[in-house]
């Protein structure tokens, strides 16, 4: 262990930032890297604003983070595909390589998995961190740090699209226009969708959703959205729906919004079990799927970056340094309608 400075969360809506101990030591297998972006993610502000995301409580202090590039400082034994200098993006979650769920490929649902900044795992907002080489990706020349840093969140997104299943030429609806909301748009317009209809209340994220072309903005508090996929598929549904708001009512009317044989994929998670509508989904003969973070995404996602087929810079509302970490998680809590992706820069 070693002294290192990070942003720690002490407890409930106490934050700071100060020296703490953490795991320096490089082993085999694993990478040092010291850490250049890292974003702020809904489930840090979660943590921060309530102390625990149902299980998973803040007992004692932790540092927050996990959306995260950087470069690589030191290299453990039997490392061969990085090397010190390479810019790289890592992927938080680290199942048990001998599990079922990782020998089956859905390491992702391993009930063993270690993720970062979820209790009693420490995160990464502090200057070097340790990780598995396997679980750190290199970064492309024309990939930036804060691209890199957006790989994490945009991954979810690449997780939906591909249990979607999609087929080229399909129409999507997204519920919910919040950061994942439009990564899953972006990722499905990249997997084949030809367009994408956002639905949202805000308008201000609607018009951000709206700068990536294929995305058709519906504000819910204007339009009644079942009538607008109606519209738009002349009466026969959309083939896709991404629920992504995570609000139990969505749940009330999602049955209407895909066609005959169409996919409902829930990304977004209601807080209380929510109803559901089986006869409907069972006579339309609804397929429905679930993501829980992902698996086997973060090459695909950083592919998708570096060939210029998604660009994810117009998404990163604002950066602040490693010392106004605090004022970023605050103006995190306040949630205003024009912030997607807020991010902090470590080093300069």
């Amino acid at each position: 262990m070693s002294k290192m400075r990070a942003l720690v969360l002490e407890r409930q809506h106490e934050l700071a930032i100060r020296d703490i101990d953490l795991p320096q030591q490089v082993g085999p297998g694993q990478v040092k890297i010291k850490i250049h972006t890292v974003g702020v993610c809904g489930s840090d502000v979660h943590y921060y604003t309530h102390g625990k995301i149902g299980p998973f409580i803040v007992n004692e202090p932790m540092v927050l983070g996990h959306e995260a590039a950087g470069t690589v400082v030191e290299v453990g034994a039997g490392v061969t595909h990085l090397k010190i200098g390479d810019r790289v993006c890592m992927e938080p979650g680290i199942p048990d390589a001998n599990s079922k769920a990782s020998r089956l490929g859905m390491y992702n649902v391993d009930p063993a998995v270690t993720f970062w900044a979820t209790p009693p795992i420490h995160g990464v907002l502090t200057p070097f961190v340790v990780h598995p080489a396997n679980y750190t990706f290199k970064l492309p020349d024309n990939v930036s740090f804060a691209e890199g840093a957006m790989v994490e969140p945009f991954a979810v997104g690449m997780q939906a699209a591909t249990k979607a299943r999609i087929t080229p030429g399909d129409t999507a609806v997204v519920l919910g226009a919040g950061p994942i909301g439009i990564m899953v748009a972006v990722a499905a317009l990249a997997g084949g969708c030809a367009r994408a209809i956002v639905a949202d209340l805000a308008q201000p994220k609607l018009d951000i959703a709206a700068q990536y072309q294929g995305v058709i903005p519906v504000n819910i508090r204007e339009k009644n959205l079942v009538e607008e996929v109606d519209r738009l598929t002349d009466g026969w549904g959309a083939d896709v729906i991404f629920e992504c708001s995570g609000s139990p009512k969505a749940w009330e009317t999602v049955m209407a919004l895909p066609r005959p044989g169409g996919v409902i994929v829930a990304v977004g998670l209601p807080v209380n079990p929510v109803g559901f509508d089986v006869s409907t989904a069972s006579t339309k003969e609804i397929r429905i799927e679930t993501v829980f973070r992902y698996a086997h995404q973060y090459e695909r996602s950083i592919a998708l970056i570096a060939s210029g087929r998604v660009d994810l810079k117009p998404l990163i509302s604002e950066t602040f340094d490693f010392e106004d970490s605090i004022k970023a998680f605050d103006r995190a809590v306040e949630a205003r309608p024009t912030d997607v992706k807020l991010q902090i820069v470590l080093d300069q």
